[in-house]
């Protein structure tokens, strides 16, 4: 099964491949995909040597008093997954991590459209985000959500060791 089809989980194998040969300690916040990011990554090849683990962090205050999401800010921004993924990296002692927050449905959210998805990745102190508007049902949206989390994860963390290979050394 693809990664087009599936969960995510070919990218989660990646990730745990890139955190192996290079290092990597990964963490994740999640709030849209309750947790689903975290079990796809503890479900790959020794989980245990590389992933700290994640704050599930559905109610909004969690996100403001353990990931560091700005009081009042809504949840569902471009600035709240950045938030979370710098807490939940600082929290778990991480140099990787992802966020994911948006409005599954079926009704809005903050005024969002059910399907809008907000991605963070944090690698090493850079990050990139995404916003995304997934098609379907709730599982739908979360299915989407969570392989393009782990994907955004993988393309940052493999960036970040090809830019480690081009830094000449002494």
């Amino acid at each position: 099964m693809s990664d087009s089809t599936s969960g995510g989980e070919n990218a989660a194998a990646a990730v745990a491949e890139l955190a192996k040969t290079h290092g990597f300690t990964v963490a994740t916040a999640e709030s849209l995909t309750g947790g689903q990011i975290a079990t796809a990554l503890a479900a790959a090849e020794d989980s245990s040597d590389w992933f700290a683990g994640s704050v599930v962090s559905y109610q909004t205050r969690v996100k403001y008093d353990v990931l560091g999401v700005p009081e009042g800010q809504p949840v569902i921004s471009e600035t709240a997954v950045e938030a979370m993924a710098a807490g939940v990296a600082k929290l778990m002692g991480a140099d990787a991590a992802v966020a994911a927050s948006g409005c599954g449905g079926p009704g809005e959210q903050e005024g969002q459209l059910p399907g809008t998805t907000w991605i963070a990745a944090r690698v090493r102190g850079r990050t990139r985000t995404e916003l995304h508007h997934f098609d379907g049902d709730p599982g739908d949206v979360l299915v989407q959500a969570r392989r393009r989390s782990l994907e955004l994860l993988h393309e940052l963390m493999r960036e970040s060791t090809a830019a480690e290979h081009l830094i000449p050394t002494a």
